[in-house]
């Protein structure tokens, strides 16, 4: 069932949109509850096999962008040119936030494409580590090979780097 390829390889949706422009709209989505086998024959005969190790292929190369909140906080205490971009809601940035990063809004994501150099460090930071791979992944997409994503977001970053910043949950 896709709902146990998603749990094991949280990142498939993006490799399946990625390579095969499978799950991203309504018309070439897909159900929890459908097979992977189901799947690729609907859209258009797709080997399992072959299909399976993209999505392999996809969860190694997301393991890659991930960047786990001790090593963040050590280069950035060893001084480290690091850029912290903050992609969640205004009214979460305001309420907490990690010192020194900045929300990600409409101008700054053009000035990042526009004006940033390609190879400027920076993290994607969210709630909890679910939108930051997308998000850096559109900048890798755009050329910029230096992006990462805090793995667990500034959930996990209140736990293990500064306990000042307060836990909250969404409803």
């Amino acid at each position: 069932m896709m709902r146990e390829v998603l749990q094991v390889y949280p990142g498939a949706q993006r490799a399946l949109f990625r390579k095969y422009h499978i799950g991203g709209c309504s018309s070439c989505g897909f159900q929890p509850d459908e097979t992977l086998a189901g799947v690729c024959e609907r859209n258009g005969e797709l080997p399992v096999d072959e299909v399976l190790e993209q999505i392999k292929r996809s969860h190694e190369e997301d393991a890659r962008i991930l960047i786990e909140p001790t090593d963040l906080a050590k280069r950035l205490a060893k001084g480290e040119d690091i850029r912290l971009v903050d992609i969640r809601s205004r009214e979460e940035f305001e309420a907490i936030h990690i010192d020194g990063s900045v929300l990600l809004t409409q101008p700054l994501m053009q000035e990042i494409l526009g004006s940033w150099d390609n190879d400027q460090r920076f993290v994607m930071i969210d709630h909890q580590g679910k939108k930051g791979l997308d998000a850096a992944a559109y900048y890798l997409g755009h050329g910029m090979p230096n992006v990462h994503a805090l793995r667990g977001g500034i959930d996990v970053w209140s736990l293990d780097i500064d306990p000042s910043i307060r836990r909250y949950t969404l409803s």
